[in-house]
């Protein structure tokens, strides 16, 4: 089936998207980047030719299982210190691109740089850059100076030697000269480097139309947290889409809906992040939700491929038609690759032909919601329930043509809580993600099966937990231990005046894990009770919350037990508790 529904790229007549009148992203496209495979931000593990190439080895080997890839992007510091971008970084690749990039030709994909766009982040200011300079020497005014045009030659110089996606991060439209600042208002300069920017991102364009070029960090919104206001403080111009492809919505990380399952909190912040680019008017399509990333390096939090499934039906679910791929591929053996390739093929008419629509609430404010894709043969719905309670939710007519939408059944779930689907409402447990397929993909072969390594309650009760102050930045409460049942603890931090915040005790590889900064204990008889905990990580990006879980076995059944939940930051904050019984 996945080869039946397989993209253009694998069909017999090679197809010839230039005759479109579509002036970008003409179609869905998968791009694989081999950033978390390497990570020099997050970890110490350098970007090589020997890593690169071996990612295409596997690439080559995964499409012999049905999974293809249109694109791959070779991230971030590839280049050297000097060079203007012109230039592979040694000993890292002694001989440059040449092999890859022929390599990438004779398999079919096209390849792509990363550019830190006018910023100097491992990169020197060349020369010709130096009069487009500010003052603190950390990036490059796009209107004034040497900067832009050279840029541009630069760009032009990789698509002429064969590279056709270019990746934009950390653009500072800020940026200006001293002089610059001194007459113009930041205003002034934000809308000239943009404007600037843009026409010759536009020319560009129109010199090589075949071109992807896609849009990550500087370019609007606000991903540090899923707590933020909104609308975004950086509001997101709609006409970087005139040029873009696609704009991403933040690299992975935990939301601040706390989750016992660490990685559910992470498919809750890209899936909010997600709802709040396209509540700013951006397509679901044009939003990279840069969901799935697996590998063993900092930026990913050592992930591995825990909780892989999920992260990939929930990247197809959203509806972006840039499908982007992070990570250490040898990390899927051929029973993954398999199951990769099942929902490749699934959603390859769901995306290309049909549409995907939001439904339910707002991720981060903690209510069920979904993704719905259609098209002329059927829908799948995929649905979380982000809240410690089991919720049901409706799966709305996601068009007033769709049929009604008949009997349905449930294709995908994690394990333990069985999902109650009837009619157009599905009953889900705590914290669960599950996918329903109506008209044709209701049918056996769209099963999808269960996520094991995701483990959802078959109840949840809460307990009145009345949480007091103790000593600093700590609050406690006594329960009585349950007859039936294991604990579950959450604990939620915010700011003196009532917002969310989060602790950062320093990222991967030498910060501190975070489960010394937000704790846990509990203590039964005046001895420590073991607590389940899987967010003790060394987390870059910081986290809110604590939760874990102590089993009805390690505790004595009705007799008193002390919990106490702390944080190690220095200023005072505010802690909130809550304490179920739950049963698997």
């Amino acid at each position: 089936m996945a080869r039946q529904h397989a993209s253009s790229a694998a069909t017999a007549t090679p197809w010839a998207q230039m005759r479109l009148a579509m002036p970008l992203l003409r179609d869905p496209i998968w791009v694989y980047n081999d950033w978390s495979a390497y990570d020099e931000l997050s970890d110490n593990i350098p970007l090589t030719e020997a890593l690169a190439m071996k990612e295409l080895g596997q690439i080559v080997r995964l499409r012999r299982l049905g999974v293809h890839f249109d694109y791959y992007m070779m991230d971030a510091f590839w280049f050297a210190n000097h060079g203007a971008y012109r230039v592979w970084r040694t000993p890292n690749w002694p001989n440059g691109p040449d092999r890859w990039i022929a390599e990438c030709k004779a398999n079919g994909i096209l390849p792509g740089l990363w550019f830190g766009t006018n910023g100097l982040l491992k990169i020197d200011a060349a020369p010709q850059w130096r009069d487009s300079l500010t003052a603190n020497g950390e990036s490059m005014s796009f209107y004034e100076g040497g900067f832009l045009p050279d840029f541009m030659k630069a760009l032009q110089y990789w698509y002429d030697k064969g590279i056709r996606m270019f990746k934009f991060d950390f653009a500072d439209f800020g940026a200006a000269t001293p002089a610059a600042q001194i007459t113009q208002t930041p205003e002034e300069i934000h809308e000239r480097n943009s404007a600037a920017f843009r026409h010759a991102l536009t020319v560009f364009r129109l010199k090589n139309p075949d071109v992807i070029l896609v849009a990550f960090n500087g370019f609007g919104g606000d991903s540090a947290s899923t707590a933020g206001p909104f609308p975004f403080h950086n509001p997101v111009d709609l006409r970087w889409l005139e040029v873009f492809d696609s704009l991403y919505s933040g690299d992975p990380r935990p939301s601040d809906v706390p989750e016992v399952n660490f990685w559910r909190s992470m498919d809750i912040y890209s899936d909010h992040m997600v709802r709040r680019y396209e509540q700013s008017f951006v397509p679901l399509e044009r939003i990279d939700s840069t969901g799935f990333m697996i590998g063993n390096t900092g930026t990913i939090y050592y992930r591995q491929t825990h909780a892989w499934k999920g992260m990939l039906l929930l990247m197809v679910a959203r509806g972006g038609w840039v499908n982007t791929v992070h990570g250490s591929l040898e990390f899927l053996d051929n029973e993954k690759a398999k199951w990769f390739a099942k929902i490749q093929g699934i959603y390859a008419s769901l995306q290309a032909t049909g549409r995907t629509k939001s439904f339910g609430g707002i991720p981060g404010d903690v209510r069920p919601y979904g993704f719905g894709s259609l098209d002329n043969r059927g829908a799948i719905y995929t649905v979380v329930n982000p809240a410690q309670s089991v919720e049901e939710i409706e799966l709305p007519q996601l068009s007033r043509i769709q049929t009604s939408l008949g009997i349905g059944r449930v294709i995908f779930r994690d394990a333990g809580f069985v999902p109650v689907l009837h009619g157009p409402r599905i009953r889900l447990g705590p914290g669960q993600l599950a996918a329903v397929g109506f008209g044709h993909y209701a049918s056996q072969e769209f099963e999808l099966g269960i996520q094991d390594d995701v483990r959802i309650p078959g109840s949840i009760r809460p307990i009145n937990a009345a949480f007091a102050p103790a000593e600093n930045n700590t609050i406690e409460t006594t329960i009585v231990a349950p007859v039936k049942g294991d604990l579950r603890i959450l604990f939620q931090q915010r700011n003196k005046d009532g917002q969310i915040m989060r602790s950062w005790p320093g990222g991967p590889p030498n910060g501190t894990f975070v489960g010394k900064s937000l704790k846990i204990t509990v203590e039964q008889d005046g001895m420590p009770l073991a607590v389940e905990i899987n967010y003790d990580k060394q987390i870059w990006s910081g986290l809110s919350w604590g939760a874990g879980e102590i089993k009805n076995k390690d505790f004595a059944t009705g007799r008193p037990i002390a919990i106490r939940c702390s944080s190690s930051e220095k200023d005072p904050v505010l802690l909130e508790g809550h304490v179920y019984v739950v049963e698997y």
